[in-house]
């Protein structure tokens, strides 16, 4: 594998240029230096290769060795991916830290699944059974909520010569099938390259929503299993936030969190509260079905790209196996400035702002990996499998302008838009969403899942709560010209009315027990309570009633405390409160 020497040249920062690398190609991972730093290649020309450097490349010089390996940047896909914390590079950072203490040394490697552990292998072929590529030959029990399917490798087809159950090491061989070239052994790990997209039969339309608890977003800008979002917003506007609550909450069975350039104290937080946070479903640590990818600011920062890869393919990887994954990116923008950098470094003509003109490209290259597929191998009765992953990317635009680069190339590929305000996350507003600005293309695909899920009356509720937020806008501004004396009954109603869905629906505490999450059923009962409210008030009006003392009813404290109510005694609750309601506007009439 290093019979082939080439030689540094230059050295600039994260990118190191070497003659004599003939036969390399593009996108290949190469050693540097003695210290043998991992690296890929990025750009050739004759037997020069530019390659970005991974590691810290302080001290390493022109006329040190660069080691070709010949083979692209890969991960290992196999039994024990689930509850690991990897760097960019896909090394295990709790191994490493077990070997060389709290500070990674350059050129440490360790392998990314445990070679000594053992596996309760049960196979669901038989021998003389014909497979196909990516074909379910068994399972592992990897964690006690993810039965892991190992699957035929894409390109091996044919007939099962030997499969049989038992304890096994990820490299042990566990089946053996007669391909067309011969016989081929096939272990537990597959070894493949992160900038390859994995293959499936086809693509499908996605139609069920991806429940995340969090109300502004599955009552007004829902996101379909299979689909992308962006998330961008300036500093301190909850971004972080929102990505952790999505990866706590959110109804897939799998979840790849990639903290990709971000400051150490937050990923710090994730990788603190992951462990000790339980699964609402299972009751089981969150762990149990999380993989995380730690890689901080701090880090070298051509490093930010592989961690995007990597997490996108160790994704693909869990919907092949029929599972629905839900991959957090935070943020994209730090991948993107490493980009800049890199370009910048390989004197490239920059594009705007500086990014480098493939911005768009990398960026639509990585969310296109998202979707609702058929995967590519059948269960063992022959049945088509359907897998999903869905991606949400976090965006950091210098001051929170939306006319950033990123932004821009990002939302031209997302269909799913959740606008972060820091007017609102000063006013302590979390979520921060602009119910104004943000918008989701799946609402009428998934309209009549919801109908299902929530209620006949929940999307026709959502869309009229929706309608009241915008005439609240609309009054503000006659509000802050004149006052809000001037105003009709009618339209101090809709501002009241509008003011309850802000503060007593849309605003959820991610650190309450209770507010954290909310069920679908719960959010439709909610919201009909509040527009019941404005229903009754309307015809009251009509009546005669005067404003001041619908205002003053006493069971608005009670629709204020509904978030609180816990899961089990919500809907007979919320019931009582829209009983106390109709009597207590029905008493005002009557007065």
């Amino acid at each position: 594998m290093e019979s082939r020497v080439g030689t540094i040249v230059k050295v600039s920062g994260p990118l190191v240029v070497a003659d004599g690398m003939s036969g390399a190609r593009m996108y290949d991972v190469v050693k540097v230096s003695e210290k043998r730093l991992i690296g890929e290649i990025i750009e050739l020309e004759g037997d020069r290769a530019s390659i970005q450097v991974y590691e810290e490349t302080g001290g390493v010089g022109p006329g040190e060795p660069v080691y070709p390996t010949f083979e692209p940047l890969s991960v290992e896909l196999g039994p024990g991916l689930i509850e690991s914390i990897y760097d960019g590079i896909q090394r295990p950072l709790n191994v490493i830290q077990r070997q060389v203490g709290d500070f990674i040394s350059r050129g440490v490697e360790a392998p990314p699944l445990d070679r000594e552990r053992r596996w309760g292998f049960i196979p669901l072929r038989q021998p003389g059974d014909m497979v196909e590529p990516g074909d379910v030959l068994g399972e592992v029990q990897e964690t006690v909520l993810v039965k892991h399917r190992v699957m035929a490798p894409p390109d091996v087809s044919g007939e099962v010569v030997r499969i049989g159950p038992g304890q096994f090491k990820v490299d042990d061989v566990v089946a053996v099938v007669r391909t067309g070239q011969g016989e081929r052994q096939l272990t537990m790990v597959q070894r493949w390259p992160v900038r390859k997209a994995r293959p499936y039969r086809r693509k499908l339309q996605p139609e069920t929503p991806l429940v995340t608890g969090q109300r502004v977003v599955d009552t007004f800008f829902p996101i379909a299993k299979g689909g992308t979002a962006a998330v961008p917003g300036p500093f301190g506007s909850g971004k972080t936030v929102i990505q952790h609550q999505f990866a706590k909450w959110s109804d897939a069975e799998i979840v790849i969190f990639v903290g990709c350039g971000e400051r150490g104290n937050e990923m710090t937080d994730v990788l603190m509260e992951f462990p000790h946070l339980v699964d609402p479903k299972s009751g089981e640590p969150l762990m149990k079905r999380t993989v995380l990818i730690a890689n901080t600011s701090n880090m070298p920062v051509a490093a930010r790209e592989a961690s995007i890869y990597t997490g996108i393919t160790l994704a693909e990887y869990y919907r092949d196996m029929g599972y629905s994954v839900a991959l957090q990116a935070d943020s994209t923008s730090r991948w993107a400035e490493a980009m800049r950098e890199i370009s910048g470094r390989l004197e490239e003509m920059p594009g705007e702002e500086g990014y480098p003109a493939y911005l768009a490209t990398r960026v639509a290259e990585f969310y296109e990996r998202a979707g609702r597929v058929v995967c590519l191998g059948r269960t063992p009765d022959g049945q088509e499998q359907e897998g999903a992953l869905s991606v949400v990317g976090a965006v950091s635009p210098p001051g929170g302008d939306l006319n950033d680069p990123v932004v821009q190339a990002t939302l031209r590929v997302v269909k799913v838009f959740w606008s972060l305000e820091d007017r609102l996350a000063f006013q302590r507003h979390f979520p921060a969403i602009s119910w104004l600005n943000s918008y989701s293309l799946y609402a009428d695909v998934l309209r009549e899942a919801f109908e299902k899920l929530a209620g006949p009356e929940f999307v026709k509720d959502a869309a009229a709560a929706m309608q009241l937020l915008e005439k609240e806008a609309e009054l503000e501004e006659i509000v802050r010209l004149v006052g809000k004396d001037t105003l009709s009954p009618q339209d101090r109603l809709v501002l009241e009315v509008a003011r309850s869905i802000r503060e007593d629906f849309l605003h959820q505490n991610a650190f309450h027990e209770v507010d954290t999450y909310t069920s679908l059923r719960k959010q439709a009962a909610m919201l009909s309570a509040i527009l019941l409210f404005h229903s009754l008030g309307k015809a009251a009006l009509g009546r005669g009633v005067d404003m001041e003392a619908i205002e003053k009813t006493a069971v608005r404290d009670r629709v204020a405390r509904m978030k609180y109510l816990a899961e089990a005694d919500a809907p007979a609750a919320i019931i009582q409160t829209r009983a106390e309601m109709e009597r207590e506007i029905a008493a005002l009439e009557a007065a």
